[in-house]
């Protein structure tokens, strides 16, 4: 299976000059939790609510001023779009985060989550668990043990 088969597109993005808050506000919009920074289609960063938290709130930097290139993940991991489901299982190992931007050479298609990858999994036991369920309710129950006499 190809990462195309289960990454989200097209990514939620913003901007690298956007205002923090301008991000804050898309990411709520969208109920996700971190946006790609893209110009032209080309991946330069990614914003999560963590770095929005850490890196502006905290250090106290005005979130109407300052920009997602001052605040944003540079160089992120990437999978590129046919790379294999492995490949992805792979670099999120490696790299511990929970997101994975996918590229097409250079240019920017969409985002792989953890949670894809689990709703995959969950997918394949409930197809695989399906005809198990059913053969066993239309099948009268083995007895395990011997019938006790009185």
């Amino acid at each position: 299976m190809k990462i195309s088969d289960l990454m989200i597109s097209p990514p939620v993005t913003v901007a690298p000059q956007a205002s923090v808050r301008c991000a804050a506000l898309r990411m709520h919009e969208e109920s996700v939790g971190s946006v790609l920074v893209a110009e032209d289609g080309t991946l330069r960063g990614v914003l999560t609510d963590r770095d929005i938290v850490v890196r502006a709130v905290v250090a106290g930097l005005p979130t109407e001023t300052t920009t997602v290139a001052e605040v944003m993940s540079d160089h992120p991991v990437t999978v590129d779009v046919t790379d294999s489901v492995d490949a992805a299982y792979r670099a999120f190992r490696r790299s511990g985060v929970r997101r994975l931007p996918v590229v097409d050479g250079h240019r920017l298609v969409g985002v792989l989550t953890i949670d894809d990858l689990f709703l995959d999994v969950f997918q394949r036991f409930a197809d695989l668990l399906g005809p198990v369920s059913w053969s066993t309710l239309q099948e009268p129950p083995a007895r395990r043990y011997p019938a006790v006499e009185t």
